[in-house]
């Protein structure tokens, strides 16, 4: 059955079969599988690789190995970009790695998507 919305879009119904009263029906234990959200996999995975290449450089800009220490002034900024780029991203590539391999607990359903 199709009912008309105010906005002009086709929205669609199911009636739910009636079995009897305080019975569930096997409808609503229905999984419906999503798409993988490869899009936000790669925004992770983008965030993830700048994000350590950033706590590196401050890293190494800190120590002064291999960098000149005049750049001292750009050390903690790059540490912050850098940590606020690499949480969420490793975060969401774990996720997405746990829900590859098909770990326990672990679904793409956690990884928000931008559809």
């Amino acid at each position: 059955m199709r009912r008309r919305t105010g906005s002009g879009s086709a929205a669609e119904y199911h009636r739910l079969t009636q079995i009897g009263d305080g019975e569930f029906s096997d409808q609503q234990y229905m999984v419906v599988r999503k798409p993988i959200p490869w899009k936000s996999i790669f925004l992770a995975s983008f965030l993830f690789a700048i994000g350590t290449t950033l706590l590196v450089m401050g890293s190494l800009l800190v120590s002064g190995f291999l960098i000149d220490e005049r750049y001292a002034d750009r050390t903690w900024p790059l540490i912050l970009l850098g940590l606020i780029m690499f949480i969420p991203g490793s975060y969401h590539v774990r996720v997405a790695y746990m829900a590859y391999f098909g770990y326990d607990g672990f679904s793409f359903d956690d990884i928000p998507s931008f559809d």
